[in-house]
């Protein structure tokens, strides 16, 4: 018998239709993979499932039996857990206390804190979390948030455990992690439902996959006797084709950004050139210094060298607004809480970056505004209404605006921090499309990424980082998955300068 079930289920938005009668058979001791563009209805029909929506047309059974209207709170009675692609854990609160928000043991009517340390505890080692329980969860990085959401659900005991996206912001060694946990889960009868747009990872776990497109079901089949491409074929409504655009060296090979004997957070030591009209990727196993690179070079983390020319500077930007000034733009791969203004329209978001441009005394030109945000979102294909939230697009469209916004200041550098963190495939070959047309256009474009595929097919070069020290420098000619990762992990390691 099925432990979670929807039947026929429909959900519309302002008279818009999201799901147009799909169902879903959630078996126990199966991994069922859930996969859809942005936008497809996957995120909805999660919802429907935990009890966050409730659905216009259709049923939602547990067990068999039909709930009319299952709240939050009854879905979570009846085992079902959902690991959501954005987080849901509060900042200010510690390891344990996100762990066991709303599940909170008691005694005499009190939080029994013993009671809650020793069953975060248990959850923690059994998904890799070694810090502190006192730790605020605030102060860590967003893969290891993101084991603390995963250790929130299995606190919870869940008959049902829902994933979307789990390994997005993960490591190669927390992925590997989270994969043998979810064998044991499987084997011990939990149903699991697995969202993700890294297909190779479905194809290793699942054994059954539901596609969406455009808000309809149009595969429900075990994965056995499909491949990849098939998935895609599901997924797009047509063959793949080639992900990345087709590669040509760059025409201006001028330096733009210099940095010698660079430092900051972990990082030490690092010689850096970056130049107009190239992407330079920066990959290396997760936690390397990567992060603190970006974040040194745009101004948001202290940063020091021995010598910098930026632009027309002779020193790095101190502070963010110098780092705008000079020529930089940073994205963010956390794009909710740091790239956007979820709650402001897609028009202000795209144009929030030139506010800070316009005298305060002087008018803003609002037309002007609107007809430079409708170009950029043509030019950028972001689908909705620019008067939407930007918290009701698609993460894809989420993205790309977070790209577009900071295109009418004209940067000199674009430093992209694992931009397509969580977007479906075609989206990711429209972000590809774009970072190399913005090379093309004499941007340089720094990319880091978590994805060596994408290192390897989309970046002129790949400096690779470890231990905060640059490992490896690998031009186009010598650009491999093998050549990245043997570099990231201190094989045969190549001493050179960026």
């Amino acid at each position: 018998m099925p432990l979670l079930a929807a039947r026929d289920v429909s959900k519309a938005f302002f008279g818009n239709p999201v799901l147009r009668g799909v169902s879903i058979v959630l078996m126990p001791g199966r991994i069922h993979a859930l996969l859809g563009e942005n936008g497809a209805g996957k995120s909805t029909l999660i919802n429907l499932l935990s009890g966050a929506l409730p659905a216009d047309g259709g049923a939602i059974e547990i067990n068999g039996k039909a709930i009319a209207h299952m709240s939050p709170g009854e879905a979570q009675k009846a085992g079902i857990a959902v690991v959501q692609q954005e987080l849901s854990l509060t900042g200010s609160l510690s390891i344990a206390e996100n762990i066991g928000l709303g599940a909170y043991p008691r005694r005499f009517g009190l939080i029994d804190y013993p009671a809650l340390a020793a069953g975060a505890k248990a959850v923690c080692e059994r998904v890799g979390l070694n810090e502190p329980l006192s730790t605020p969860v605030g102060q860590l990085s967003l893969g290891r948030r993101q084991m603390v959401e995963i250790a929130k659900a299995l606190y919870r005991e869940p008959r049902v455990l829902i994933l979307d996206e789990p390994t997005s912001s993960l490591s190669a060694a927390e992925t590997k992690t989270l994969i043998g946990l979810l064998g044991e889960l499987r084997r011990d009868g939990v149903a699991i439902l697995y969202i993700s747009h890294r297909l190779n990872e479905v194809m290793a776990i699942a054994e059954h996959v539901t596609v969406l497109k455009d808000g309809v079901r149009t595969a429900d089949q075990p994965l056995a006797g499909t491949d990849a491409a098939g998935l895609v074929r599901l997924m797009v409504g047509r063959d793949p084709g080639d992900l990345f655009p087709h590669w040509q060296p760059a025409t201006e090979r001028t330096a733009v950004l210099t940095v010698t004997g660079f430092s900051a957070g972990m990082v030490r030591g690092v010689d850096l050139t970056v130049k107009a009209g190239e992407v330079l990727g920066i990959g290396g196993l997760v936690g390397q210094g990567q992060e603190e690179l970006l974040l040194g070079l745009y101004g948001a983390l202290p940063a020091k060298a021995a010598s910098a020319t930026v632009g027309d500077a002779r020193e790095l930007p101190r502070n963010v607004p110098k780092a705008n000034a000079a020529g930089i733009a940073y994205i963010p791969a956390d794009r909710k809480r740091e790239g956007l203004h979820l709650i402001h329209s897609i028009l202000t978001n795209i144009m929030l970056p030139t506010f800070s441009r316009v005298p305060a005394l002087k008018p803003r030109s609002r037309s002007s505004e609107r007809r430079t945000a409708e170009q950029l979102a043509r030019r950028f294909t972001i689908k909705g209404d620019l008067a939407r939230p930007a918290q009701a697009l698609s993460g894809g469209n989420q993205q790309k605006v977070a790209l577009a916004k900071w295109m009418p200041q004209d940067p000199a550098v674009l430093l992209l921090n694992d931009p397509t963190r969580g977007v479906d495939v075609e989206t990711k070959r429209e972000i590809y499309i774009m970072l190399r047309d913005l090379a093309a256009a004499g941007k340089a474009v720094v990319l880091l990424s978590s994805d060596t595929p994408e290192l390897v097919h989309l970046c002129d070069r790949v400096v690779v980082l470890r231990e905060g020290r640059i490992s490896a420098l690998i031009e186009r000619q010598d650009l491999s998955e093998e050549a990245i990762v043997s570099a990231a992990v201190g094989v045969e390691p190549q001493k050179a300068a960026a």
